[in-house]
């Protein structure tokens, strides 16, 4: 009996007792937020005492471990540079090697922003060749799911070569390659992604369920007919995103909506609370730019993706958030994936210089629809974010619809003056309403004089067609 408690004694103490470890986001090679109070965080014996040293001060950080052997301690982070050490002292030592200070972006969504140069695309062979960089870092959350919250994750930091590019998130890359070279710092890219899932596995299921319409709205989602994909509110937030808090970041990129495309109607709301929650996780309002959906031929419903679209600019209205528009970036109508994706990255890029680096002299924001005025049997559009006119390229403007109260849409004759754009048709007398680009496959060819496309609109809020599409 004495015998067998001793064991048990032993035991029990051996398992008490555990080596300083740190979460997967902490490891050789990571970036960590220049210019910042960044936590730093990990598990221990109970009431161990804990000590952090970096190679950049001589400041030692010093806590004690909870009783239920966690711990955490906010370092500061000078400018820019590295490559640095962090040492971490409890029972054990953990030295963190080759670690840069930078800046750090999160990037998630659906499967454009998982998007690998695995998929294939050629276009990118010479980027692919060049893609070794020492200042790029890159960390891949690995896809899984939790009911709740979890406190880790798996994934490791690497740096940037011609393989390990190959197999991240290519608008992640490219927007990370563009802040690198325009900045001239360290960049960190963490994609948690996951194709085919909709917003509400990426928000908190709390903050769904505060909402009556969003829980009902999910609650529609039925898991056996979504491919195997993830439905259900909050099981990816809790596995790929809540691990990450609160590790320092500049602020997220974001491709998603597809899945969202039969739910428009509330999507403004679902997104805008998803951002919210993120901000409040992290107790931190970083900029949130994302990427609107591209048109694609194969929804099986009418006119559900313009509709998703207007949800996306319509988010705009949330505070310090950036959207760039990408009809013109499609290579296949027929694929819900455009293979131009450093276009995408550079365009989520020139958002980020512009508002957040405060960057002079680019210009990232496609014309916005501002206000129509009636003259006779015409509709004069005025736009804002087209300072130096709009322009129609390979021909005369394309995807203008115009109708009178009878609210049937026909095809409109467009044409530019200057910063404005005056729409009619011969047998309407009196038009009340224009449509652009509203369609699920439109590519609209009107253009900012800067280059960017106009983003698609409409000028009334009759009911849109979206049911199935005739076979």
């Amino acid at each position: 009996m004495v015998f067998s408690a001793l064991i048990i004694f032993c035991l029990s103490h051996k398992i008490s007792s555990a080596n300083v470890s740190l979460p997967a986001i902490f490891g050789n090679h990571m970036v960590l937020q220049q210019n910042s109070n960044v936590n730093i965080w990990g598990w221990s014996d109970p009431n161990e005492k804990i000590k952090i040293k970096t190679s950049w001060d001589t400041t030692t950080y010093i806590t004690t471990a909870s009783g239920s052997a966690k711990w955490k301690l906010l370092i500061k982070t000078p400018k820019a540079g590295g490559p640095h050490t962090i040492t971490i002292t409890g029972r054990n030592n953990l030295e963190l090697q080759d670690v840069m200070i930078g800046e750090v972006w999160l990037a998630s969504g659906q499967s454009n922003m998982e998007m690998s140069m695995n998929w294939g695309m050629p276009q990118y062979a010479a980027d692919v060749a060049a893609a070794k960089n020492n200042n790029i870092r890159f960390f891949q959350v690995q896809k899984t799911t939790a009911p709740y919250p979890q406190d880790d994750l798996k994934g490791q930091w690497v740096v940037s070569d011609s393989n390990s590019m190959k197999g991240f998130s290519t608008v992640a890359y490219f927007f990370g390659n563009q802040l690198n070279q325009q900045l001239q710092i360290p960049v960190g890219l963490i994609n948690s992604s996951w194709g085919g899932t909709p917003a509400e596995v990426w928000t908190p299921k709390p903050f769904v369920d505060n909402s009556e319409i969003l829980k009902q709205e999910a609650a529609q989602r039925d898991p056996s007919k979504n491919n195997g994909w993830p439905v259900t509110p909050g099981v990816a937030f809790n596995a790929m995103i809540a691990p990450l808090i609160p590790y320092e970041i500049a602020g997220a990129i974001w491709y998603q909506g597809e899945s969202n495309a039969g739910n428009a109607n509330h999507y403004q709301s679902l997104f805008t609370t998803m951002i919210g929650a993120w901000r409040n996780a992290w107790q931190k309002d970083f900029p949130f730019y994302y990427v609107q959906i591209a048109p694609y031929a194969g929804y099986g419903n009418n006119n559900i993706a313009p509709l998703l679209r207007d949800a996306q600019t319509k988010s705009l209205s949330y505070p310090k958030t950036g959207m760039v528009v990408i009809h013109d970036l499609v290579d296949n109508i027929n694929d819900i994936h455009p293979k131009m994706k450093k276009e995408v990255g550079l365009r989520l890029a020139n958002v980020a210089l512009s508002e957040h680096y405060k960057k002079q002299g680019i210009t990232f924001k496609s014309p916005q629809f501002k206000s129509m005025k009636v003259e006779k049997n015409k509709i004069r559009l005025y736009f804002d974010d087209a300072p130096n006119g709009l322009l129609s390229k390979n021909g005369a403007s394309t995807d203008f619809v115009i109708a009178g109260a009878d609210q049937q849409f026909v095809p409109a004759t467009a044409k530019i003056e200057g910063n404005t754009i005056v729409v009619s048709d011969k047998n309407i007398n009196d038009p009340v309403a224009v449509r652009f680009g509203f369609t699920n496959s439109a590519m609209p060819n009107v253009f900012s004089a800067e280059g960017l496309p106009v983003n698609i609109f409409r000028t009334d809020d009759w009911p849109v067609d979206s049911n199935s599409v005739k076979k």
